[in-house]
């Protein structure tokens, strides 16, 4: 009899699943159907990106050659009808050989959610939920999808407040989002993190830090609010999910203008001691569209980016300025379920108020598609500057599949 049932459960799981190749827009994965019309389902998604690194900024021993899982992910998300949602993502990033744990446990277990929230319809233009989440703020690539960028990685200086106010570019709280015609937006208001990676002591460094809530407590500095809203010209993208499509493979016409804010009252604390207010706004287009009659395809991107995270602030990737990005790719002639080449070009320029100076980086790559985002190689060269330094120069290799 147990046998039987289990034969039996297998068979119904086995014959509920459907998959879909190519999607851009997280129709791809398992789908586990639990009534006949599809309605009432569970999807899952799962991929994995690794990459080979060489990278000429190293010390003398230290090897300029590495390998890492530079993202292992699963996500599900859950339908019993269209009025509520409920979404789990989990996994790891940038695992490599100075982080692994000796059998997986203990500090150095990486293993954690990325998003997990609830969603409830409350009419054709609004839902709104609540929980671990990525609908954020400022910019397109404040929201990007991991699953199908166009460059190799996404531009770092665009998750903003990665690490600084929230668990990897997530935050908990509440949101909403929907469309008014062509508009879509997104706002939403969160709880800042108290460990962020900014430990630093205002008054011994002498400098502004980002630890509002650490060091003035929830009630002076304990609420962030952001919001993003774009204007779709041509075919409209879904917003079902937060994450947005890095480059559609010529299979869409999008050409979209947005801009967005992200505010976090007294969320930087300075040398004496006074909460500063950390503001970041940006416009940004995107435009990705087939070009020709053999199915090639442009994609472009442009952003301009004020970062204000308190007085002179410069801390890693974050510094108060201004920033400019832009990319732009071109992908050949073919069918998406054979080889396609996609080379492409990045700029970023930014200045540094703190040392009165510019950083920039260049990136060369390209990405050799074997079934859509499903299965791809990518290659980049990246060359950064930051004020009066000397470049250094990184070439990294990838290996994705998406399943």
């Amino acid at each position: 009899m147990r046998k039987l049932i289990l034969f039996t459960l297998g068979l119904f799981l086995y014959s509920s699943f459907s998959y879909s190749q190519g999607s851009t827009e997280y129709t791809g994965g398992y789908k586990i159907k639990f009534n006949e019309e599809g309605t009432k389902y569970m999807r899952i998604i799962a991929w994995g990106q690794f990459w080979a690194q060489h990278n000429d900024n190293v010390g003398p021993t230290t090897e300029k050659l590495s390998f890492s899982v530079r993202r292992a992910r699963v996500l599900t998300f859950t339908q019993l009808n269209k009025k509520f949602l409920i979404l789990t993502h989990f996994g790891l990033n940038s695992l490599n050989g100075n982080n692994t744990s000796p059998i997986g446990t203990g500090d150095r277990s990486q293993l954690f959610f990325h998003d997990f929230w609830g969603e409830w319809k409350v009419s054709d233009n609004l839902n709104v939920g609540a929980g671990l989440h990525y609908w954020n703020g400022i910019s397109r690539l404040t929201n990007q999808s991991t699953l199908n960028m166009m460059t190799l990685d996404n531009n770092r200086q665009s998750w903003a407040n990665l690490g600084l106010s929230d668990q990897f570019a997530r935050h908990i709280g509440v949101y909403a989002k929907g469309k008014v015609g062509r508009l879509q937006y997104r706002l939403a208001l969160n709880e800042a993190g108290t460990g962020t990676l900014d430990t630093r002591d205002p008054v011994a460094n002498n400098t502004t830090v980002y630890g509002g809530r650490r060091l003035l407590g929830s009630r002076d500095a304990g609420k962030v609010f952001q919001g993003y809203f774009d204007f779709n010209f041509l075919d409209q993208e879904s917003n079902f999910l937060p994450y947005k499509v890095g480059t559609y493979l010529g299979s869409k016409e999008v050409f979209n203008v947005g801009a967005g804010f992200f505010s976090h009252p007294n969320g930087a604390v300075n040398a004496a001691g006074q909460g500063e207010d950390v503001n970041i706004f940006a416009v940004d287009a995107f435009y990705d569209a087939p070009v020709g009659g053999d199915n090639a395809a442009i994609t472009a991107y442009l952003v301009y980016q004020s970062n204000d995270y308190g007085t002179n602030y410069n801390f890693g990737p974050y510094a108060t300025g201004n920033m400019i990005y832009s990319h732009v790719g071109y992908l050949f002639s073919g069918d998406n379920a054979n080889m396609r080449f996609q080379p492409y070009l990045s700029y970023q320029h930014r200045t540094i108020d703190a040392i009165n100076d510019n950083a920039s980086r260049l990136g060369i790559g390209a990405n050799i598609y074997q079934t859509g985002h499903h299965s791809k190689l990518s290659f980049e060269y990246t060359n950064s500057k930051v004020g009066q330094a000397s470049s250094t120069g990184v070439f990294t290799l990838q290996a994705m599949i998406y399943l």
